[in-house]
């Protein structure tokens, strides 16, 4: 009996213990004065509660199940905002100057970036030089007073669902954002960055990562019709060029459908295929660039579905070194211009006398694309595209185990086309338009592997599989591509060091050099 009274009161004691902590963790925002209708602007009260939990030493934020307007939210360091089942987190409307935090005072090297790249502060939550904080909840952030497009003019406007600047340790987790603004999420100099299991329905960009490290994003479903869906950037925006590097990428899945129908999950979309701009509208897609002052160095992208969107594109357009990525195990389906896009550029937006870029030790393998490209408007848009400048080239690249069905339909009028440089454009796919291979193009290119690679077009083409120009030590082993009558399968153009084997109708061949050939 003695020995039971003493557990009983060990049982109190510990469930008190537990009552305490609970009331020092939790802050319910209803607490502070919120309400969840859907009219009262809120803001107050979540900063209130915010507050009071980091002079407590941090805690976790809830929202209930409610509709919570706001305006900017600012986080604190060791702050949670938890967003329970049935809370949706609203980003109200500005009102005759009154709403978001107005923006960071203008830097001299604003120049070198887009306006939002720029400035922070003007998000529905922000976040600067905080640590150790978190964004949970099977609850949603819904940016319906955001901005699509910037609007420095308008003071108290917002055009970011979440913006974060040189922070360390972010765990973002389970929550879905439905119109994030220009930006879901813009993360910029922010280390040990862990996103996972988000929905993202975007009107633009959906994740900005920028002059990151440690960065790991899972599980994530994207949607982002008219802008980029997962895009790894290295602006110049914190004032100097630092590298995002260490960044694993897995299982998740990119879409370009409507905006708002991956959250409703009728994935329709108003873009056919009569339609002229179809190529161009679309994007979606995963992304490095084109922001790439400071490079980007180790990372892996695996296990990802790209559907009714663009492929993979990986840009130095900035000065920045491109190194030691692999891109492994993703499959396409309809994808609107190319499956891979690497480019090397002289955009040069950033500080003067800054060199042009390197791209280097790139592994793309166990590729599955089905119907690409060969829009009505553009119909020889598709191949896989990997281009340098003169005197910059893309070098040690491998690309094995892909297998792609191209829509393609051009004839060989085509292949005698001048291939433009546009060095210093903005890079981008569908600026080259048509080119002379429906497969792939490679041109400033040094130390290529290409192996088990297997083409295939659905019209009629009439141009070669492969086209290398200025591609200097070049092998290609077991490729089994479509050609059509006539059609070679390589046209080589200033190409050293070149060999094939088991290449489907061409005998097993090694070119020291050739100034202009076709197999």
């Amino acid at each position: 009996m003695k020995n039971s009274k003493v557990i009983l009161t060990t049982l109190l004691m510990f469930s008190l213990a537990i009552s305490v902590s609970s009331k020092d963790l939790f802050y319910n925002i209803l607490d502070f004065g919120a309400k969840g209708d859907g009219k009262t602007n809120n803001t107050r009260a979540i900063n209130a509660a915010i507050a009071a939990a980091s002079k407590n030493g941090g805690g976790t934020v809830c929202f209930p199940a409610g509709n919570f307007l706001s305006y900017t939210i600012r986080m604190k360091s060791k702050i949670t905002l938890h967003l329970d089942q049935g809370a949706v987190l609203i980003g109200d409307q500005e009102v005759n100057g009154v709403g978001y935090d107005l923006p960071e005072e203008d830097a001299w090297y604003k120049k070198f970036q887009d306006f939002g790249h720029s400035y922070w502060k003007n998000s529905l939550i922000y976040g600067d030089s905080l640590q150790d904080i978190a964004i949970t909840g099977n609850g949603m952030i819904w940016g319906r007073g955001l901005y699509t497009y910037d609007k420095p003019n308008i003071k108290g406007s917002g055009n970011k669902a979440i913006g974060l600047k040189n922070c360390l340790n972010v765990t973002i987790k389970d929550i879905s954002i439905l119109h994030g603004g220009h930006f879901c999420i813009l993360a910029t100099g922010v280390d040990n960055l862990t996103i996972d299991n988000v929905r993202a329905d975007a009107d633009r960009d959906a994740f900005d990562i920028d002059c990151c490290k440690n960065v790991r994003v899972s599980n994530c479903n994207i949607n982002s019709p008219t802008d980029d869906g997962l895009c790894l950037k290295s602006s110049f925006g914190l004032g100097y060029a630092r590298a995002t590097e260490n960044v694993t990428i897995t299982n998740c899945q990119v879409y370009g459908y409507d905006h708002g129908t991956l959250m409703d999950g009728t994935f329709k979309t108003e873009f056919k295929d009569e339609s002229p701009d179809a190529n161009h509208s679309i994007t979606g897609r995963f992304k490095m660039g084109t922001e790439s002052n400071g490079g980007f160095k180790n990372i892996s992208v695996s296990n990802c579905v790209f559907e009714h969107s663009r492929g993979i594109c990986i840009e130095t357009a900035d000065g920045g070194i491109i190194e030691d990525v692999v891109i492994n195990n993703i499959t396409m389906r309809d994808v609107t211009d190319t499956p891979f896009f690497i480019r090397l550029n002289a955009r040069m937006r950033g500080p003067e006398g800054t060199p042009a870029g390197v791209c280097r030790r790139i592994t793309i393998s166990n590729i599955n694309v089905w119907d690409v490209g060969g829009r009505p408007k553009f119909p020889g848009l598709g191949a896989g595209m990997v281009m340098g400048i003169p005197g910059h080239y893309i070098e040690d690249l491998t690309l094995s185990n892909i297998r792609i069905y191209y829509r393609a339909g051009a004839s060989k009028d085509e292949i005698d086309k001048e291939v433009p440089q546009n060095m210093d454009m903005y890079p981008d796919p569908y600026r080259w338009h048509t080119l002379p291979a429906y497969g792939m193009y490679f041109r400033y290119v040094k130390n290529l592997r290409v192996s088990d690679v297997v083409l295939r077009y659905m019209n009629r083409d009439e141009r070669p599989a492969f086209v290398l120009d200025d591609v200097h030590g070049a092998a290609f082993y077991n490729v089994d591509a479509q050609t059509g009558e006539g059609a070679p399968q390589f046209i080589l153009k200033n190409v050293t060091n070149f060999s094939t084997h088991q290449v489907n109708g061409v005998a097993d061949t090694k070119v020291a050099k050739a100034e202009k050939k076709d197999l």
